[in-house]
């Protein structure tokens, strides 16, 4: 499967965050970083490359933190997958999400859009219909999204634009777009999106910051669309349950 063609660029650029510390997972992480993690026989990082691959997406920058020359090994010892990987190393700070992004963007400045993806997810989502999507909406960004319990959620206006964010269990919320949050639509963010190049422009957020608090900035003015993915396998492998869960869904795929 290869992510379709458009005659503004060859492919897309993709970036996985992959430098957290694994806290939710210390059980599996006091010795190695998250993204080294085993599922199914095979690290998360695996996972995730093999994932982007299998759409054609052949430039990637990995940023790494906790453990990192693990990671970096690995990926030697793999022959970098045959592909084009940079290291965006966070080991002098820890940048969170917007900042680890902003320190990536010399290896992701160009034509094409980017694809970010967090290394503890797996996912079935079709990216040539989110990217497709992404194009048709000319979003600077699209945040992909689904149906599902949490605490926290992106609220989204009538047109998919993002409005503003809140906290269901104590009211906290954050407001980009005061004349539609009213009315808005709470979606959990899935770990997956898309931006164009222009964005890494727009940062001016500085050291470590989410990569939320650029989102809910830039909505004030630009199009932050959602996407809503309603595809069939989607998981957040941040807590040892759920990697559980995970291992004995791949048991039952053998």
């Amino acid at each position: 499967m290869v992510i379709f063609e458009n005659p503004n660029y060859e492919t897309v650029k993709a970036l996985i965050f992959a430098a957290g510390l694994g806290t939710r997972l210390l059980e599996h992480t006091k010795n190695k970083p998250k993204a080294m993690v085993n599922l199914a026989g095979k690290p998360l990082i695996h996972h995730a490359i093999e994932y982007l691959k299998s759409f054609g997406i052949t430039d990637i920058t990995i940023n790494v933190f906790h453990f990192a020359d693990q990671i970096i090994s690995d990926l030697h010892e793999h022959h970098f997958f045959d592909i084009d990987i940079h290291i965006s190393d966070e080991r002098n700070q820890l940048l969170d999400t917007g900042g680890g992004l902003k320190k990536a963007s010399t290896f992701l400045k160009g034509n094409e859009p980017i694809l970010i993806y967090n290394v503890d997810v797996i996912s079935n989502l079709d990216l040539n219909v989110l990217l497709k999507y992404h194009q048709e909406q000319k979003a600077l960004a699209t945040l992909v999204v689904r149906s599902r319990q949490t605490s926290r959620y992106l609220m989204f206006d009538q047109n998919l634009q993002l409005a503003g964010w809140k906290n269901f269990s104590n009211d906290e919320t954050r407001i980009s777009r005061p004349e539609s949050f009213a009315n808005a639509q709470p979606f959990a963010f899935s770990g997956i999106q898309i931006v164009q190049p222009e964005l890494l422009e727009m940062i001016t957020e500085e050291g470590k910051f989410p990569i939320m608090d650029l989102y809910l900035r830039l909505a004030k003015s630009q199009t932050i669309e959602a996407f809503i993915d309603n595809s069939d396998l989607w998981m957040d492998l941040g807590k040892p349950e759920e990697l559980m869960t995970a291992e004995i869904l791949y048991s039952k795929k053998k």
